[in-house]
């Protein structure tokens, strides 16, 4: 599904893009990401496309908005009968629907006495009631505590593709767009980059995007030399050699965006591998089982080390230490 609509006020937004299966759109609060979804859904004055025209109780929209909105004096199965037309069938059909997201034997409580992934499950279910083509979820992470947030979000995907309903769900979380189908980031009220998750994380369009999407390590340089297989980067004090990139050529002004956890230890990517680093550990933190080194010296650079590669390693502050990466890691974008 093509999705574009423009908004004027209270923010500016020109946003075009695709919805496949289950899709999400990233973007920093205050981007307008739950005004589009509400321009979407016919619930604020905007051009756009699809359901241009239509009054919003006549689009064949589902919306969970933020919190899930469900009735706090009605049961499960009224909250999911709501939207329904009133009738003799109206509560097997929540019923129904209950049973689909696997909360059946829940229909006669309130939503105090739920888990805020059952309540999530009960709003899914009332907006699926009514049918729609399209499904739209707002920030369906920002009421998920760590502990249970993978759990319950691989259970809403599964329950959403079962459905076979499209989803555009929006977030600021990056964790959420890992789970997609198709990702797009919003920046400045436009959509900058769309695709697979895997692609758009590996290699973003611009350097605000590579920090929305985790990138720390951002090195300023040019094109060195082109190769049949590659091309090299270098700044003044450093040089890699990077996989080619469609546009570049010798002398362009590039940025260097390297992950943190693209980094290794020298010797763990052998010999003879490339784009060797000398470098001085400036700074150590502790995450969890994982450890972050700031590194100082030609370069700044920060590296994350997962628990298999800390074992039987001994850093301390001033300590000189080899890094490497390899060159399909190092993303090169036109500055």
């Amino acid at each position: 599904m093509d999705i574009r609509y423009q908004l004027e006020k209270p923010v500016v937004l020109d946003v075009q893009m695709q919805v496949r299966d289950f899709t999400v759109l990233l973007g920093l609060s205050g981007e307008g990401k739950t005004l589009l979804l509400k321009a979407i859904a016919g619930l604020i004055p905007a051009r756009g496309h699809p359901f241009a025209g239509l009054a919003a109780e006549r689009r064949p929209i589902g919306y969970l908005p933020q919190g899930y909105a469900l009735f706090p004096h009605l049961r499960a199965w009224e909250n999911v009968a709501f939207p329904l037309p009133r009738g003799a069938g109206r509560r097997a059909q929540a019923m129904n629907l209950l049973t689909r997201v696997g909360l059946a034997d829940l229909a006669e409580r309130y939503p105090a006495a739920l888990s805020g992934g059952q309540r999530q499950r009960v709003a899914l279910a009332r907006a699926l009631a009514r049918r729609p083509e399209l499904l739209l979820l707002d920030e369906p992470t920002s009421a998920l505590d760590m502990a249970t947030r993978d759990e319950i979000l691989d259970e809403l995907i599964r329950e959403v593709h079962d459905f076979g309903v499209p989803v555009l769900a929006v977030s600021h979380d990056p964790h959420l767009a890992m789970l997609a189908d198709h990702m797009a980031v919003l920046l400045d009220g436009r959509v900058v980059q769309e695709g697979p998750p895997r692609a758009v994380f590996a290699r973003p369009a611009t350097m605000r995007a590579a920090r929305l999407l985790g990138f720390r390590n951002f090195l300023t340089g040019r094109v060195a030399e082109i190769e049949r297989s590659g091309m090299v980067v270098a700044g003044a004090d450093w040089r890699l050699r990077a996989d080619l990139q469609h546009g570049m050529r010798p002398g362009m002004a590039v940025t260097v965006a390297i992950r943190s956890e693209d980094l290794v230890p020298g010797e763990a990517l052998g010999g003879a591998a490339p784009n060797v680093l000398k470098l001085q550990v400036a700074a150590l933190r502790e995450e969890g089982v994982a450890l972050r080194v700031r590194m100082g010296g030609t370069v700044c650079l920060d590296m994350l080390l997962p628990r298999m590669q800390c074992a039987g390693r001994s850093l301390v502050l001033g300590a000189e230490l080899w890094v490497q990466v390899a060159p399909e890691h190092v993303h090169v974008m036109a500055e």
